[in-house]
């Protein structure tokens, strides 16, 4: 029962509320039932000594502390319910003030959603870029094709030249002695690519099908930590020289690789397909920076635990998409030259930014009196079915009505901010081309496993990306 909640602090409440007599004995009931086969009564079988016997051989508050863990739970939540706040994480600062047959009266704190007013949510402003599609583009797209689509013609008349495929057998050791990641057989590299450490691919130049051979480098100093500039040699077997043979740009070409019939429905195919993908990434980004400008807007202090909650999910994302990849995550880290904590680091400034654009979304269906009926919740479910492959029963006994009808009522709210956001025209100086950002600096990987640590990172850092959204 309640007897009082009190606003004592930002974001923060004490409660005070009692556990009646009547449910705190039911606990300790429960408590005892837990309990006595782990309890040794002179006398008696473990498991058959009767509650007072146990009692009054070791107290009567024998069981207290288990009754409390089990009583406490509901008496927190109608607390709260009564006191129509919702804590968002666990009491603290416990004050148990009285425990015994009468119940027990207990005062804590609670941390509780930040109280926000938002103002100027319609009309946000943005750049949105225009999409335009190069001629040069729609070229290097049928130049990749053109590779996709490439015979690989075996060479044994002459020694390996830059740009053909090389393919070989590699072990590194440095100080004599074998580093993970730094072997592979048949192995097809690509000379010239640069996907091997610097120097390593110009050194296979010149040398023929069959030859065994020492390659010498040094590990740049951006290197994986217990190599970074360490001297490594690699112990090489040239297997196999291959040589591509790009097919003609003709109306053959694109009647083998696509439905068209003709070179130039291909081109114009082309086309059509960046202008969409470059429409897509202009829509994204211009949402992005919409959604950033919300996330502006919310100006009240932020409890820590729902950064800290949102940033937890993040991690346990990106560390699901990596070993999905077949990848483990701390090796994988470790190719980058990070570890968690960096990573939680990295993702600090984007979790405050949903935690805050969701605080808005919250506020905003709020004042548009935004509704989320029967038919909404069903057809969510019916939609998370189809794509997690599952019966909706399935999906319902794992997410909760609640949950789904709050994300529902912010999908709205996030679709009013959209319909009535405003897209600008880059100015003058910012549609000149920009230099592109660069990513902060990686420790390399050795050889064949910095290839796949690197194939891993531009998922990740897309997947970073939508969740900033």
């Amino acid at each position: 029962m309640l007897n009082s909640a009190e606003k004592t602090g930002t974001n923060e409440f004490t409660v005070d509320f009692t556990i009646s007599a009547e449910d705190f004995n039911a606990a300790v009931t429960k408590a005892y039932h837990k309990n006595k086969n782990k309890i040794n009564v002179p006398g008696f079988r473990k498991g058959k000594a009767p509650k007072a016997i146990i009692e009054k051989m070791y107290g009567e508050n024998v069981f207290y502390d288990d009754a409390l863990e089990i009583a406490f739970p509901d008496a927190y939540d109608k607390a709260l319910e009564e006191a129509g706040i919702v804590g968002i994480d666990n009491p603290f600062d416990f004050d148990i003030k009285e425990v015994g047959k009468e119940g027990a009266h207990i005062i804590c704190k609670v941390t509780v959603k930040p109280e926000i007013t938002i103002d100027g949510y319609k009309g946000l402003s943005a750049v949105k870029e225009p999409v335009e599609v190069t001629d040069e583009e729609v070229a290097a797209d049928l130049e990749r094709k053109r590779n996709d689509n490439a015979r690989e013609l075996s060479v044994d008349d002459r020694a390996v030249e830059n740009g053909d495929i090389a393919n070989i057998n590699f072990e590194g050791f440095v100080d004599g002695k074998a580093f993970e990641g730094g072997k592979g057989e048949d192995h097809d590299l690509e000379i010239g690519s640069g996907s091997f450490i610097p120097g390593f691919e110009e050194q296979i130049i010149g040398h023929n099908t069959g030859d065994e051979f020492d390659i010498n480098v040094t590990c740049p100093e951006e290197y994986a930590e217990e190599l970074a500039g360490k001297a490594a040699v690699f112990k090489i077997k040239l297997n196999e020289i291959k040589t591509k043979e790009l097919p003609e740009l003709d109306d053959e070409f694109a009647k083998d690789i696509s439905e068209f019939d003709t070179l130039d429905e291909l081109k114009a195919d082309i086309r059509k397909t960046l202008e969409e993908r470059k429409q897509s990434a202009s829509d994204r980004n211009f949402e992005s920076a919409v959604f950033d400008k919300l996330a502006e807007l919310v100006t009240a202090e932020i409890p820590q635990c729902m950064i800290d909650r949102t940033t937890d999910n993040m991690v346990s994302e990106m560390r699901y998409n990596i070993e999905a990849q077949g990848i483990p995550f701390d090796q994988y880290l470790g190719y980058l030259g990070m570890t968690e904590q960096s990573v939680r680091d990295t993702y600090k400034d984007r979790a405050e930014k949903e935690v805050k654009t969701e605080l808005a979304l919250e506020k905003i269906a709020e004042l548009e009196g935004v509704e989320v009926t029967d038919e909404d919740i069903a057809a969510e479910y019916e939609e998370m079915a189809k794509r997690y492959q599952v019966d909706a029963d399935t999906v319902k006994k794992a997410i909760s009505e609640d949950r789904v009808k709050s994300e529902l009522k912010n999908r709205k709210a996030s679709q009013i901010v959209k319909d009535n956001a405003v897209a600008e025209a880059p100015k003058a100086e910012e549609a000149e081309e920009k230099p592109k950002k660069k990513a902060p600096a990686k420790k390399k990987a050795p050889a064949k496993k910095k290839a796949e640590a690197e194939e891993a990172a531009p998922a990740e850092e897309a997947k970073a990306e939508e969740t900033a959204e």
